[in-house]
C-alpha cells in the first residue's frame, strides 16, 4: 500500500511525524507537505508563480505553497503511480462543522479525493501542547480497515479525535458535520508605525452541536468520522430559483 501524506501545519509539525511513524508499518510512505503553517489555506491552488520541491533532513518533502498545491504537485507530477490513499495531518485543532470550508487540513485530502484517491483528513481536537499519540493510532486503525476492505464508492472522510488518552476515548461514531454561532469580530490594533491592521478573530462557539454531530460526539469522548461530498448545489432550490427567473 502506498501511502502520500500532508498537512497544513508545514512538514516540520509533530502532528505530521506521529502519522508518518504510526503508518510506517503500514505501507510506503510520501510526504508532501507545506514548508510553513498554511492553517485556513482552504483549497487554494498557487497559480501566480512557480512552486519548488525540496527535501527535508527527515526525508519529507516540503513546496512552498498551500496543501492543496502539495498533494496535487506531489499526485499529477512527483509520483510515478497513484497512491492508494491520501491522509492529511493530524491537526493541531479541530475541524468540525465550518471549518471544514477553511481548512487546510481538509483540502489537502480533498484535492486528494478530487484526483480520484480515497482520503482522510485527521485532527486532534486540542488547543495546547498535545499527544498526537491516540490520534495516529487512530489514524492507524482506519487505514488498515480500508486496507483490509476498501470502501466501495470515492471516499473523503473527515476525522476528529478527542484530547484524551487512546485507552480512555468510547470509541467510533459516525457523524454529520454540526454548525458553528459567527465568528468572533476581528481585532483592531496598531503596527509600530502607526498603521491599523486587523487579525482575524476565533471561530464561533458550537451551536448545531446535537447528537449526531461530530461536536457531540467528541465532546462524549468518541472519535469523529464525517463523510464528505464536494457538490455544492442547493438541489431543494433548483426549482424555486428556475420559477423566479422566469417571472
Amino acid at each position: 500500500m502506498r501511502i502520500l501524506l500532508s498537512n497544513d501545519d508545514g512538514y516540520f509539525a509533530p502532528g505530521l511525524q506521529a502519522l508518518a511513524t504510526a503508518l510506517a508499518g503500514v505501507g510506503k510512505i510520501d510526504v508532501v507537505a507545506p514548508e510553513r503553517d498554511r492553517s485556513g489555506a482552504s483549497n487554494s491552488l498557487t497559480l501566480d508563480r512557480p512552486l519548488s520541491l525540496r527535501t527535508a533532513a527527515s526525508g519529507f518533502h516540503y513546496v512552498n505553497g498551500t496543501p492543496t498545491d502539495c498533494v496535487h504537485l506531489a499526485v499529477t507530477g512527483m509520483l510515478d503511480a497513484l497512491p492508494d490513499m491520501v491522509v492529511s495531518g493530524i491537526n493541531h485543532g479541530a475541524n468540525m462543522g465550518d471549518d471544514t470550508i477553511y481548512s487546510g487540513t481538509v483540502a489537502a485530502a480533498t484535492e486528494g479525493f478530487l484526483l480520484g484517491v480515497p482520503a482522510i483528513a485527521i485532527s486532534l481536537v486540542a488547543k495546547g501542547a498535545s499527544d498526537f499519540s491516540a490520534a495516529a493510532r487512530v489514524a492507524r486503525q482506519l487505514v488498515e480497515r480500508f486496507q483490509r476492505d476498501p470502501v466501495r464508492q470515492p471516499t473523503l472522510l473527515n476525522v476528529n479525535v478527542p484530547d484524551l488518552p487512546f485507552e480512555q476515548i468510547k470509541g467510533i461514531r459516525v457523524t454529520r458535520l454540526g454548525k458553528r454561532h459567527k465568528a468572533e469580530p476581528v481585532i483592531k490594533s496598531m503596527t509600530p508605525r502607526n498603521e491599523t491592521v486587523y487579525w482575524v478573530g476565533a471561530a464561533g462557539s458550537a451551536q448545531d452541536a446535537g447528537e449526531g454531530t461530530d461536536f457531540h460526539a467528541v465532546a462524549n469522548g468518541y472519535v469523529s468520522v464525517t463523510p464528505l461530498q464536494i457538490d455544492l448545489t442547493h438541489g431543494s432550490q433548483i426549482a424555486g430559483i428556475r420559477d423566479w427567473l422566469a417571472k
